[in-house]
Protein backbone atom coordinates (compact mmCIF):
# COMPACT_ATOMS: atom_id res chain seq x y z
CA UNK A 1 0.00 0.00 0.00
CA UNK A 2 2.87 2.35 0.78
CA UNK A 3 4.56 1.64 -2.54
CA UNK A 4 1.30 2.34 -4.39
CA UNK A 5 0.57 5.40 -2.23
CA UNK A 6 -2.79 4.06 -1.10
CA UNK A 7 -4.09 6.13 1.85
CA UNK A 8 -6.40 3.37 3.15
CA UNK A 9 -7.44 -0.24 2.62
CA UNK A 10 -10.50 0.61 0.53
CA UNK A 11 -8.34 2.43 -2.00
CA UNK A 12 -6.05 -0.59 -2.18
CA UNK A 13 -8.94 -3.05 -2.59
CA UNK A 14 -10.34 -0.91 -5.39
CA UNK A 15 -6.95 -0.97 -7.10
CA UNK A 16 -6.77 -4.75 -6.75
CA UNK A 17 -10.08 -5.08 -8.58
CA UNK A 18 -8.97 -2.78 -11.39
CA UNK A 19 -5.40 -3.92 -11.99
CA UNK A 20 -4.44 -7.51 -12.77
CA UNK A 21 -0.78 -6.58 -12.32
CA UNK A 22 -1.34 -5.21 -8.80
CA UNK A 23 -3.44 -8.24 -7.89
CA UNK A 24 -0.76 -10.63 -9.13
CA UNK A 25 1.88 -8.85 -7.07
CA UNK A 26 -0.37 -9.04 -4.00
CA UNK A 27 -0.87 -12.78 -4.47
CA UNK A 28 2.88 -13.36 -4.79
CA UNK A 29 3.59 -11.46 -1.58
CA UNK A 30 0.98 -13.46 0.33
CA UNK A 31 2.43 -16.86 -0.60
CA UNK A 32 4.11 -18.96 2.08
CA UNK A 33 7.54 -20.50 1.50
CA UNK A 34 8.08 -22.18 4.87
CA UNK A 35 8.68 -25.91 4.52
CA UNK A 36 11.24 -28.58 5.39
CA UNK A 37 12.55 -31.87 4.08
CA UNK A 38 10.42 -34.95 4.81
CA UNK A 39 7.66 -32.87 6.36
CA UNK A 40 5.28 -35.32 8.09
CA UNK A 41 7.85 -38.10 8.28
CA UNK A 42 5.22 -40.87 8.33
CA UNK A 43 4.11 -39.89 4.83
CA UNK A 44 7.59 -40.37 3.40
CA UNK A 45 8.09 -43.62 5.29
CA UNK A 46 4.87 -45.06 3.85
CA UNK A 47 5.69 -43.78 0.37
CA UNK A 48 9.07 -45.50 0.48
CA UNK A 49 7.84 -48.74 2.04
CA UNK A 50 4.41 -49.13 0.45
CA UNK A 51 2.99 -46.79 -2.17
CA UNK A 52 6.02 -46.42 -4.44
CA UNK A 53 7.12 -50.10 -4.37
CA UNK A 54 3.60 -51.11 -5.47
CA UNK A 55 3.83 -48.66 -8.34
CA UNK A 56 7.27 -49.97 -9.30
CA UNK A 57 6.22 -53.63 -9.52
CA UNK A 58 3.41 -52.73 -11.91
CA UNK A 59 6.13 -52.29 -14.53
CA UNK A 60 5.25 -48.75 -15.49
CA UNK A 61 7.62 -47.24 -18.01
CA UNK A 62 7.35 -43.76 -16.52
CA UNK A 63 6.25 -42.34 -13.17
CA UNK A 64 4.99 -38.76 -13.47
CA UNK A 65 5.03 -36.51 -10.41
CA UNK A 66 3.75 -32.95 -9.94
CA UNK A 67 4.55 -30.81 -6.91
CA UNK A 68 2.01 -27.96 -7.01
CA UNK A 69 3.01 -24.99 -4.86
CA UNK A 70 6.52 -26.38 -4.43
CA UNK A 71 7.89 -23.30 -2.58
CA UNK A 72 11.67 -23.67 -2.26
CA UNK A 73 11.77 -27.30 -3.38
CA UNK A 74 12.20 -29.31 -0.18
CA UNK A 75 9.30 -31.58 -1.10
CA UNK A 76 10.59 -32.28 -4.60
CA UNK A 77 14.06 -33.14 -3.39
CA UNK A 78 12.61 -35.29 -0.59
CA UNK A 79 10.94 -37.34 -3.31
CA UNK A 80 14.19 -37.58 -5.27
CA UNK A 81 16.01 -38.86 -2.17
CA UNK A 82 13.34 -41.51 -1.54
CA UNK A 83 13.44 -42.56 -5.20
CA UNK A 84 17.23 -42.88 -5.11
CA UNK A 85 17.00 -45.03 -1.97
CA UNK A 86 14.50 -47.29 -3.77
CA UNK A 87 16.92 -47.67 -6.69
CA UNK A 88 19.15 -49.65 -4.34
CA UNK A 89 16.30 -52.06 -3.48
CA UNK A 90 14.99 -52.76 -7.00
CA UNK A 91 16.86 -53.96 -10.07
CA UNK A 92 15.09 -51.47 -12.30
CA UNK A 93 12.93 -48.41 -11.69
CA UNK A 94 10.61 -46.58 -14.08
CA UNK A 95 11.85 -43.32 -15.51
CA UNK A 96 10.57 -40.29 -13.62
CA UNK A 97 9.14 -37.08 -14.99
CA UNK A 98 8.94 -34.48 -12.22
CA UNK A 99 7.28 -31.07 -12.60
CA UNK A 100 7.45 -28.51 -9.79
CA UNK A 101 5.40 -25.31 -9.94
CA UNK A 102 4.92 -22.23 -7.82
CA UNK A 103 3.40 -18.83 -8.37
CA UNK A 104 6.47 -17.01 -7.02
CA UNK A 105 9.50 -16.74 -9.36
CA UNK A 106 11.90 -16.20 -6.43
CA UNK A 107 10.88 -19.50 -4.82
CA UNK A 108 11.45 -21.35 -8.09
CA UNK A 109 14.87 -19.73 -8.40
CA UNK A 110 15.81 -20.79 -4.86
CA UNK A 111 14.45 -24.31 -5.43
CA UNK A 112 16.52 -24.70 -8.57
CA UNK A 113 19.63 -23.57 -6.67
CA UNK A 114 18.95 -26.17 -3.94
CA UNK A 115 20.68 -24.43 -1.03
CA UNK A 116 19.04 -24.79 2.39
CA UNK A 117 19.35 -23.54 5.94
CA UNK A 118 19.48 -25.77 9.00
CA UNK A 119 15.79 -25.07 9.70
CA UNK A 120 14.83 -27.08 6.59
CA UNK A 121 16.74 -30.14 7.82
CA UNK A 122 15.00 -30.88 11.13
CA UNK A 123 13.63 -34.26 9.99
CA UNK A 124 16.65 -35.36 7.96
CA UNK A 125 18.80 -38.08 9.61
CA UNK A 126 22.53 -37.44 9.73
CA UNK A 127 23.37 -40.26 7.31
CA UNK A 128 20.94 -38.82 4.75
CA UNK A 129 22.47 -35.36 5.18
CA UNK A 130 25.92 -36.75 4.52
CA UNK A 131 24.87 -38.82 1.51
CA UNK A 132 22.64 -36.35 -0.33
CA UNK A 133 23.95 -32.92 0.65
CA UNK A 134 27.19 -31.00 0.45
CA UNK A 135 27.49 -29.48 3.92
CA UNK A 136 29.26 -26.14 4.05
CA UNK A 137 32.04 -25.61 6.59
CA UNK A 138 29.83 -23.45 8.80
CA UNK A 139 27.42 -26.37 9.16
CA UNK A 140 24.50 -24.01 8.64
CA UNK A 141 24.06 -24.40 4.86
CA UNK A 142 23.25 -27.56 2.95
CA UNK A 143 23.57 -27.87 -0.84
CA UNK A 144 21.56 -30.64 -2.46
CA UNK A 145 23.80 -32.93 -4.53
CA UNK A 146 23.93 -32.02 -8.22
CA UNK A 147 22.71 -35.47 -9.31
CA UNK A 148 19.37 -34.92 -7.54
CA UNK A 149 18.75 -31.68 -9.43
CA UNK A 150 18.68 -33.38 -12.80
CA UNK A 151 15.39 -34.23 -14.48
CA UNK A 152 13.21 -31.72 -12.63
CA UNK A 153 11.18 -29.22 -14.64
CA UNK A 154 10.67 -26.03 -12.62
CA UNK A 155 7.84 -23.71 -13.70
CA UNK A 156 6.35 -20.44 -12.49
CA UNK A 157 2.65 -21.25 -12.51
CA UNK A 158 -0.54 -20.61 -10.56
CA UNK A 159 -2.43 -23.70 -9.40
CA UNK A 160 -5.59 -22.15 -10.91
CA UNK A 161 -4.09 -21.97 -14.40
CA UNK A 162 -3.91 -24.89 -16.82
CA UNK A 163 -2.09 -27.87 -15.23
CA UNK A 164 1.44 -28.54 -16.54
CA UNK A 165 0.61 -31.75 -18.40
CA UNK A 166 -1.75 -34.65 -17.90
CA UNK A 167 -2.07 -37.95 -16.05
CA UNK A 168 0.30 -37.55 -13.13
CA UNK A 169 0.74 -40.65 -10.99
CA UNK A 170 1.42 -38.59 -7.87
CA UNK A 171 0.39 -35.01 -7.19
CA UNK A 172 1.63 -33.21 -4.08
CA UNK A 173 -0.73 -30.37 -3.16
CA UNK A 174 0.33 -29.72 0.39
CA UNK A 175 -0.35 -26.82 2.76
CA UNK A 176 -1.40 -24.24 0.19
CA UNK A 177 -4.67 -24.38 -1.76
CA UNK A 178 -6.68 -26.24 0.92
CA UNK A 179 -5.36 -24.04 3.72
CA UNK A 180 -5.39 -20.49 2.41
CA UNK A 181 -8.29 -20.22 -0.05
CA UNK A 182 -12.05 -19.87 0.29
CA UNK A 183 -14.27 -22.92 -0.26
CA UNK A 184 -15.41 -22.01 -3.78
CA UNK A 185 -11.81 -21.39 -4.83
CA UNK A 186 -10.66 -24.65 -3.26
CA UNK A 187 -13.19 -26.60 -5.29
CA UNK A 188 -12.31 -24.78 -8.50
CA UNK A 189 -8.60 -25.36 -8.05
CA UNK A 190 -9.01 -28.97 -6.95
CA UNK A 191 -11.17 -29.93 -9.90
CA UNK A 192 -8.42 -28.75 -12.23
CA UNK A 193 -5.80 -30.70 -10.30
CA UNK A 194 -7.82 -33.93 -10.06
CA UNK A 195 -8.53 -33.73 -13.78
CA UNK A 196 -4.85 -34.49 -14.48
CA UNK A 197 -4.51 -37.25 -11.87
CA UNK A 198 -3.98 -40.61 -13.55
CA UNK A 199 -6.34 -43.51 -12.95
CA UNK A 200 -5.10 -45.20 -9.77
CA UNK A 201 -2.97 -42.10 -9.04
CA UNK A 202 -2.43 -40.48 -5.64
CA UNK A 203 -3.27 -36.93 -4.53
CA UNK A 204 -1.32 -36.02 -1.39
CA UNK A 205 -2.40 -33.00 0.66
CA UNK A 206 -1.26 -31.55 3.99
CA UNK A 207 -1.61 -33.60 7.16
CA UNK A 208 -4.20 -31.16 8.57
CA UNK A 209 -6.07 -30.63 5.30
CA UNK A 210 -9.24 -32.28 4.03
CA UNK A 211 -10.85 -32.36 0.63
CA UNK A 212 -14.05 -30.29 0.20
CA UNK A 213 -17.16 -32.45 0.20
CA UNK A 214 -17.85 -31.61 -3.45
CA UNK A 215 -14.70 -33.45 -4.54
CA UNK A 216 -14.21 -35.95 -1.72
CA UNK A 217 -15.34 -39.11 -3.51
CA UNK A 218 -11.77 -40.41 -3.58
CA UNK A 219 -10.38 -43.33 -1.58
CA UNK A 220 -8.24 -42.50 1.43
CA UNK A 221 -5.02 -44.39 2.06
CA UNK A 222 -5.43 -46.67 5.09
CA UNK A 223 -2.39 -45.40 6.97
CA UNK A 224 -1.94 -41.96 5.38
CA UNK A 225 -5.29 -40.18 5.86
CA UNK A 226 -4.14 -37.18 3.85
CA UNK A 227 -3.37 -39.26 0.75
CA UNK A 228 -6.26 -39.86 -1.65
CA UNK A 229 -6.42 -42.38 -4.49
CA UNK A 230 -8.11 -41.69 -7.78
CA UNK A 231 -10.93 -44.11 -8.54
CA UNK A 232 -10.07 -46.41 -11.42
Amino acid sequence: MQELKCPNINTYLDLLNKSAEVRQECEKRMTVSISRFFRDRKLWHDLEDGVLPRMIVRERKTLRVWSAGCARGEEVYSFRIVWDRLSKKFEQLPETEIVATDIHPLYIEKARAGVYAKSSMKEVPQEVREQYFDIRKSGNRFDIKAALKRGIEWKVQDVFSDPPGFEFDIIFLRNNLLTYYKEDQKEKGLRGVIKVLAPDGWLIVGSHEKLPSAVSNMQRHLSIPWAYRQDV
